[in-house]
């Protein structure tokens, strides 16, 4: 299946791994997205910018997103009580400056933001590309497949030729695996933009867990100690992972020690911003202690359905989710081989945002 191709452009060689079969994908529309993997294109460690969240210059009203009166086909729909909003009757490749303030805000309100019949994966790489960085800078993947001479557009796929992003969980009870991306980068990601381009019939569905109503939920005598503490998030076992699965990895893993308790700065709203993927300890506990209390955590995200959406994808769905104040998971409970069920193939968009910061000015730290 994998088949390694070397590409010679104006500046370098460029060295391509193809993950799919070319066979099965030959009258595919959507070829120019599967994934590759570039084994030779690295890059430095990132370096910290200044963010500006587009939700603090939003009309808290919404009244250019959510304008029912000019736009009768808009439909807006909570998905739950808690988190997640579903619209139809509105192109995302049509939003103006204005529509798209008021959209991060939304996002950042309710969690997730669900649009049905979306045109937005046939606009084009570089439409999707420029929508996306209107929200922040591009996150390029340390270690993921990524669509061929697009390394910011993270590839999803799992079909009967590529298994590998359930390689992990075939000795597990269940494929669920709740994170929030790759949230050990010093200014992790904000806004996640996921197209998926095939579809299975049933199942694999996305869920997600909304960390602000977890951590609401808590106690107060634990809502103070955790939010004077921060955790340790870790790319190492990613990219040790992928190392040893003979994967590149193109920028060296990082380790950040975020507050465990953190403040979205345009709602103001305080949120649990640790995940099984990706937080390994506590900061300044006994190990016994911070494994006791991160299972407790963990735990209470992944369990907590009162505070969790779960989204099943239709031709031209798009989610818009924020990961400052949602963790997520894929639900991978179809059969590959079986044709009747298909294929699931996407890509993922992924906007950095700002460094953390907790309650009474508890900052992120790294060394």
């Amino acid at each position: 299946m994998a088949r390694t191709t070397v590409t010679e452009t104006e500046n370098a060689l460029l060295k391509l791994t193809l993950a799919y079969d070319e066979e099965i994908h030959d009258e595919y529309k959507y070829s120019a997205y599967l994934p590759v993997y570039d084994e030779k294109t690295s890059f430095p460690p990132l370096q910290p910018f200044e963010f500006n969240d587009r939700g603090l210059v939003a009309n808290k009203t919404k009244p250019n997103l959510l304008n029912t009166k000019e736009n009768p086909e808009l439909k807006v729909s909570k998905l739950t009580p808690v988190i997640g909003t579903e619209i139809r009757g509105l192109q995302l490749s049509q939003l103006n400056d204005l529509q798209k303030d008021e959209l991060a805000l939304l996002i950042a309100e309710r969690g997730v933001v669900v649009f049905r019949d979306q045109d937005f994966k046939d606009i084009g790489i570089e439409k999707q590309k420029e929508f996306g960085r209107y929200f922040g800078p591009l996150h390029i993947h340390p270690v993921g497949a990524h669509v061929k001479n697009h390394l910011e557009l993270h590839n999803i796929y799992l079909g009967p030729d590529n298994e590998y992003r359930n390689r992990n969980k075939s000795n597990r009870l269940t494929t669920v695996g709740y994170h929030s991306d790759v949230s050990y980068e010093r200014q992790p990601p904000g806004i996640t933009i996921l197209t998926l381009l095939s579809v299975p019939e049933t199942g694999g569905d996305t869920g997600w867990a909304s960390q602000t109503a977890a951590y609401a939920r808590l106690s107060q005598p634990i809502k103070t100690l955790l939010e004077g503490l921060r955790a340790e998030h870790s790319g190492f076992p990613q990219a040790e992972g992928a190392q040893r699965d003979g994967k590149f990895v193109r920028r060296a893993p990082v380790k950040t020690e975020h507050p465990i308790v953190r403040i979205h700065p345009a709602t103001g709203q305080k949120a649990l911003f640790v995940n099984p993927g990706f937080t390994k300890r506590i900061i300044g506990l006994r190990q016994e202690e911070s494994d006791a209390l991160l299972k407790l955590l963990f735990k209470h995200i992944s369990l907590g359905q009162d505070f969790q959406v779960r989204v099943k994808w239709e031709e031209g769905t798009v989610a818009l989710w924020d990961n400052r104040v949602t963790a997520h998971t894929a639900i991978s409970d179809y059969n590959v081989h079986n044709p009747q069920e298909g294929l699931r193939h996407g890509f993922r968009i992924t906007t950095l945002a700002d460094r953390p910061t907790g309650v009474n000015g508890l900052e992120s730290k790294w060394e």
